[in-house]
């Protein structure tokens, strides 16, 4: 960094050292309370590094990480907020594929944290939907799995 002020190689620098930084955290089978605040910080510090040098394919999924880690630490208020936020991105600026199709399992996600059972349904067929339209067939095989941990009514 030059004088007090990030530039924009370092923004883009520290957002995608913290967002691989939450991802190693998210992975984490067992993560002390330490860790679960250090994967909150990392998360944010990267959406907001992105948002001083990304475009909104940046910010979405910077949106869906913050959504995932609060999912993570079943903080279903803090997950639908970010997931409304990354869904809302999507439809705002056009952006598809499995971008799209995540921004649906956020709010399927985040509204299993709710108990919203109908919510979830719905938001599970949307990104099935959304899910045809994953061009890669290894990003389309990744995404199932993740839809397919999403709860479910018991």
């Amino acid at each position: 960094m030059t004088g007090d002020r990030p530039t924009e190689p370092d923004h883009k620098q520290l957002a995608v050292a913290s967002f691989n930084a939450t991802w190693d955290l998210m992975d984490k089978g067992l993560r002390t309370a330490e860790e679960n605040d250090m994967m909150v910080h990392t998360a944010h510090a990267s959406r907001y590094h992105w948002g001083h040098v990304g475009g909104p394919t940046e910010l979405e999924r910077g949106d869906w990480q913050l959504s995932r880690v609060y999912a993570l630490l079943g903080k279903p208020e803090e997950a639908l907020h970010y997931a409304k936020h990354c869904l809302n991105t999507c439809q705002e600026n056009g952006i598809g594929d499995f971008d799209l199709a995540f921004a649906y399992e956020a709010m399927a996600r985040a509204y299993s944290l709710k108990e919203n059972w109908s919510e979830v349904d719905r938001y599970t067929q949307l990104a099935k939907e959304a899910a045809e339209g994953i061009e890669d067939q290894g990003n389309k095989d990744h995404f199932l799995g993740e839809l397919d941990s999403v709860p479910r009514m018991p």
